[in-house]
Parts: structure tokens; C-alpha cells; sequence
């Protein structure tokens, strides 16, 4: 089951709108994973705990994270599953439609094994 990990610049508050839209939705906050203990870490430490504890990382930040999958991808080493949102798509303050479109993606894909895979979150087709 899909297990999303919000970074710390993605509004904490789309976890908790979230879990209102779908009962059993597993979607924590950087801010209250692992007691805090992440936040301000580097991309990459957040990357490796992620893969380690099979937990699919959403960002809006497309320079650094992409990089860091790339050069893990030609050394071969498992990257966790990440979810980018681009501002073009959501505005930061769109609580509800992150909300609703991470509500979506777990429902098509949240039985899939993330390991590896990337994904631009889209708005839900009406």
C-alpha cells in the first residue's frame, strides 16, 4: 500500500485534508515523520530513509530531485517512489486539489510497487 511523504516546502495541511477525503489513506507531513527528525536534512538522507521505509516522497522541487534520481538510477541503486508537483499544474495554497489528486493516485495506483517509479501529479478528471 502507497505511503506518501509530503516534503517540507508541500502545505503539511494537505495531509489532513487528505485523510478527510479518504479513510485509511497513509500521507504524513516531513514536519511529523519520524518526530521531525528530517526536516532541514539534505534531499538525498530523505531519499535513502524514504526507500528504506518504502515511502513515496512528493515535492514541488523539480532542479534538485530529479538530478539525485538520475545519478542514483546510472549507479544503480533503488530510488524510493516520488511524486513531483509542478506550480503550473497546483499552486502551493491548493490544499483541496493536491488533496483530491493524491486521493486519486493512491486509489489507480496505490497497490503498485513505487520503487523506482516517478510521477507529475495531475488534477483529477471530473
Amino acid at each position: 500500500m502507497m505511503e506518501l511523504l509530503l516534503d517540507e516546502h508541500v502545505t503539511p495541511g494537505i495531509a489532513l485534508a487528505a485523510r478527510k477525503l479518504s479513510r485509511g489513506i497513509r500521507i504524513v507531513s516531513i514536519h511529523d515523520w519520524l518526530d521531525g527528525h528530517f526536516v532541514g536534512v539534505p534531499d538525498a538522507e530523505i531519499l535513502r530513509e524514504a526507500v528504506r521505509r518504502r515511502v513515496t516522497f512528493v515535492t514541488f522541487d523539480l532542479k534538485t530531485i530529479p538530478l539525485l534520481l538520475r545519478s542514483w538510477a546510472e549507479l544503480g541503486m533503488d530510488r524510493g517512489g516520488v511524486v513531483f508537483v509542478d506550480e503550473k499544474t497546483f499552486a502551493q495554497n491548493d490544499v483541496g486539489g493536491m488533496a483530491r489528486a493524491l486521493c486519486e493516485l493512491r486509489k489507480l495506483q496505490g497497490n503498485l510497487d513505487w520503487t523506482n517509479r516517478a510521477f507529475f501529479l495531475q488534477p483529477p478528471i471530473p
